[in-house]
Order: structure tokens, then C-alpha cells, then sequence
């Protein structure tokens, strides 16, 4: 589902009708790699280049500019993104030009001509909104030949937010479902992480854009809003706003009262305050689902990781969360085979992960990553050892889940549609419990069209899926 056409504004900047005029039958292939934050900011380059005059397709040998939005977070995704750049590449056409966008692009720069040669652009993460003249710039500059180095547009700036977006919806839209970016960039100093290094430091979105943008995906029947950010609790810090994320939630349910879920990604420990506590509790527009990525639960390692340490502060903020939000499904992330992670560590994780009982978790073997804090540090733990971690603790999370899930069987729970098999005669669905691509689904009887939003009866439970029939049936629309 593309909302640009409902809201996208045409422009009478003379700037951008020159371009207009230049881009006239030029396509585009777009290929989006990663997180949803990086669909987000897809999206929001496929609108500039349609409103500019290019025409999107599907079918990267139609099109005239090859487009890929690389994710550089960690080894495997690199891989990846690596990959399809170079798939692209063998298969370019005289007259097309291949541009990698993205993390990949802005953590590589220039070396990232020498893994994939035949590049023609390289646009970093920090100036996604130049795309439209950054491509205009790489055709004048192949003017039809080949040459030796691509085009490089990576300015070292923090990302800039507001006016400097070129007026950019910040949203990705999936069926009833719309990602919404409320900030870009980290000040968080973790030391695994290269988020920093690729997207800069925090930069909030401005409230109004933020609210103003919420209110037209409402208006255009998107149901749940997924509001995303590299650290969501960190919203309006380099703003001076305190409870930032608070504020910007009940200011968005007052402008947008139609929209059914708003849920909240990737809060950082120690940064869930009592008022984010008690909007979350009062306000039911707000499902009841916490991400709150941990990364582990030994204070040592998480000293070693950067992160917060004070274990007891997760037990008791999630304990009363529990208590003020009945039905509370909680979901985090952990890594195993950080370095210097001893078995004695990870049993201490483990026995966490069995005291908490968390309705949701994701687990990942380490990933050595040379520019960072981490890469540097003795006593890297083997990706075999890694790995046997990872498998026993999906494996004792499995155990846990599938439990709460069977305690679920025979409540009937709202659950949003997101698409079905006429053939065989059933429909899948998510509750408030599950966020779309990272957790479970509901497997339901019947035929329902997508974007409802109904009653279903629990009938059956698996690890991580469930079963359900309707309690009722939409009624078909006049």
C-alpha cells in the first residue's frame, strides 16, 4: 500500500519542476534491505522520486536508475546487501546507472567500489532527501560510459531533520499497518553497535510533522501505528523535552482518535518513566506490548556491552508494569557470545529468561564487528560456542512461550487481518501481542478480508502461533 499519491504535495519549486522535466519517462527499481526504519526511509525516497517525475516499477531490467538500500548493521546483513548490488551489477544495461543507498553505504564509503564493481552512486544514510539530484548528478556524470569510480555523496553532518526532510512523508505502510519514524541517529554509547557511527547522533522529528503525518495515514484507514526509532524513549532529548514520547502519544490519539493500536519499538532500559508508564496504562489506544531490548542479564557483560547494568531495575519496572497493565506482553532481544562471555554469564542469562518469563524474545549469536568498541576486546568467544548458546536459549524460550500461548486458548482477543488463502479457506491475523515480521501470528478459519479488525476466539496454540475461529463475521461492505 502506497500512501504517497493521498498525501504527497506537488511542488512549484522551480528546482524541482526542472527536474520534473529531466526525470520525464525515467524509472526507477527500488530495493529496500533491513529494519523497518530503513523501509521508512525507502519510502520516503520512492516519494521524492515520483513526485519529481520518475516512475517506480518493479522489474530492475525496465528501469533506467537501479536503486538499493543497503542495511550495514551487522556481517550476514552486509553480506546480503553486497550480494544484490552485485547481482544488479552483471546484469546493468548500458543506460542504467546502479546507486547503493543507505547504512552499507555511509559505515563503507569509498570501499564499497571495491566489493562491488560497476557501482555508479554511493549515498550515505545522513542525506537520503538529496536522492532526486544525487541521481540526476550520477547520470550527468556516466553521460553513457563507464568510469572508473562511482559518485560519492556522503557528508559527514548529522542527519537534519524538519524543512530539510523536503517535505517527505516519514512512514512505511504495509496492508492496515504503518511504521512511523518519530527520530533518526543514537547518542547511546553501546559498544557493539555502529548505529552511531552510520546514522550520527539523535535527531528528534518535530512534534507537529510527527502528529501532522499521524492524522493523514488515520484518515487514509491505516488502523495500527508502529511508532519506530533507533531508541523511542530517547524522543525529544536534543529537543529539551522530558517524557517526550509521552507527550508526542497523547498528542497523536487527540489529532488521529481513528486510528485503533499505536505500539511503541525499541525502548531503551532505564528510559521507561512513570509517565510513559501510566500513558500506556490509561490510554487504550496504546496496545499493550513493550519492546525492550536487554541484550543480556549479567552485569558484567552488559558493563562490557555499554548498556545499563542494573538488573534489578528490569525486574522491578517490568513487575509493575504487569501489575498497572493487566495482559502485558513483553518482548526483547538478547546476545550471546559477547566477549568475554563466561558460561557462568550465560547461565545467569538463562536462569533470567526463565525468572522473567518474557512473552516474546529474539536471541543472536554475537556478531565481531571490527570498528567497534567490541571488535577490539580480548577473549572473543567462538561462533560455535556462540551459536550452542544462541539454539539452548531459543530453545527454553520456546518452552515459555508455548505455555502463555496455551493459557491464551479459550479468550477471545482482537486480532488485525492481514491477509487470507481463499483456496483453502483460512485468514491470517496479529494481536495486540505480536508485531508484524519480528513475532507470532494467528492462523484463523475463513475467508476475512485484510484490514479487519475482529473478535477471535483462541482455539489452539503452537511456540509461537496460534489458532482461532471468529467470533464474528465482518459485515460485507454496500
Amino acid at each position: 500500500m502506497r500512501l504517497f499519491a493521498a498525501v504527497g504535495k506537488p511542488s512549484n519549486n522551480p528546482e524541482r519542476l526542472q527536474i520534473r522535466q529531466m526525470a520525464k519517462r525515467l524509472s526507477y527499481y527500488l530495493l529496500s534491505l533491513g529494519c523497518s526504519k530503513n523501509s521508512v526511509d525507502s519510502e520516503s525516497m520512492a516519494q521524492l522520486l515520483d513526485q519529481s517525475g520518475f516512475v517506480s516499477t518493479d522489474k530492475a531490467r525496465l528501469a533506467d536508475v537501479l536503486i538499493v538500500n543497503t542495511c550495514g548493521f551487522i556481517g550476514p546483513a552486509r553480506e546480503e546487501s553486497v550480494r544484490h548490488l552485485r547481482e544488479l551489477a552483471a546484469r546493468k544495461r548500458r543506460h542504467q546507472v546502479l546507486i547503493a543507498a543507505g547504512c552499507l553505504s555511509q559505515l563503507w564509503g569509498d570501499k564499497l567500489a571495491e566489493a562491488v564493481p560497476g557501482l555508479d552512486g554511493v549515498i550515505g544514510t545522513r542525506r537520503w532527501m538529496d536522492i532526486v539530484t544525487f541521481v540526476q548528478k550520477v547520470r550527468e556524470y556516466r553521460g553513457g560510459s563507464r568510469v572508473p569510480q562511482p559518485l560519492y555523496h556522503l557528508p559527514g553532518d548529522a542527519l537534519t531533520v524538519g524543512d530539510d526532510e523536503r517535505g517527505a512523508q516519514r512512514v512505511a505502510i504495509q496492508g492496515a499497518s504503518a511504521y512511523l519514524k518519530i527520530s533518526d541517529g543514537c547518542r547511546r554509547p553501546c559498544s557493539f553497535c555502529t548505529i552511531p557511527t552510520i546514522k550520527g547522533t539523535l535527531k528528534s522529528r518535530p512534534a507537529e510533522a510527527i502528529v501532522a503525518e499521524a492524522q493523514r495515514l488515520s484518515e487514509a484507514g491505516v488502523r495500527e501505528l508502529i511508532l519506530v526509532a533507533q531508541d523511542l524513549t530517547d524522543y525529544g532529548s536534543d529537543l529539551g523535552l522530558r517524557d517526550g514520547l509521552a507527550t508526542l502519544i497523547e498528542q497523536i490519539t487527540r489529532a488521529a482518535p481513528r486510528l485503533d493500536w499505536i505500539r511503541l519499538m525499541y525502548a531503551y532500559p532505564g528510559a521507561v518513566t512513570e509517565r510513559l508508564i501510566e500513558v500506556m496504562a490509561t490510554n487504550d489506544k496504546v496496545v499493550k506490548y513493550l519492546d525492550l531490548p536487554l541484550q543480556h542479564a549479567h552485569p558484567a557483560v552488559l558493563r562490557r556491552m555499554r548498556r545499563p547494568s542494573n538488573v534489578e531495575w528490569v525486574r522491578k519496572t517490568i513487575a509493575r508494569m504487569r501489575e498497572l497493565i493487566p495482559g502485558l506482553a513483553v518482548r526483547t532481544t538478547f546476545i550471546v557470545g559477547f566477549p568475554g562471555e563466561t558460561e557462568e554469564e550465560f547461565q545467569a542469562l538463562l536462569q533470567f529468561v526463565e525468572e522473567m518469563a518474557f512473552d516474546r524474545v529474539g536471541v543472536f549469536a554475537y556478531s565481531y564487528e571490527a570498528q567497534t568498541p567490541s571488535g577490539q576486546m580480548p577473549d572473543q568467544v567462538p561462533a560455535s560456542v556462540a551459536e550452542a548458546r544462541r539454539e539452548q536459549l531459543m530453545l527454553t524460550q520456546q518452552r515459555i512461550s508455548l505455555a502463555k500461548n496455551q493459557r491464551l486458548v479459550g479468550q477471545t482477543l482482537p486480532v488485525l487481518i492481514e491477509g487470507s488463502d481463499p483456496e483453502h479457506g483460512i485468514s491470517v491475523g496479529r494481536t495486540y501481542r505480536d508485531a508484524p515480521e519480528v513475532d507470532g501470528l494467528v492462523l484463523i478459519e475463513g475467508t476475512i478480508p485484510a484490514g479487519e479488525l475482529l473478535p477471535i476466539r483462541i482455539t489452539g496454540a503452537m511456540e509461537y502461533d496460534l489458532v482461532g475461529v471468529p467470533e464474528q463475521m465482518p459485515i460485507p461492505a454496500a
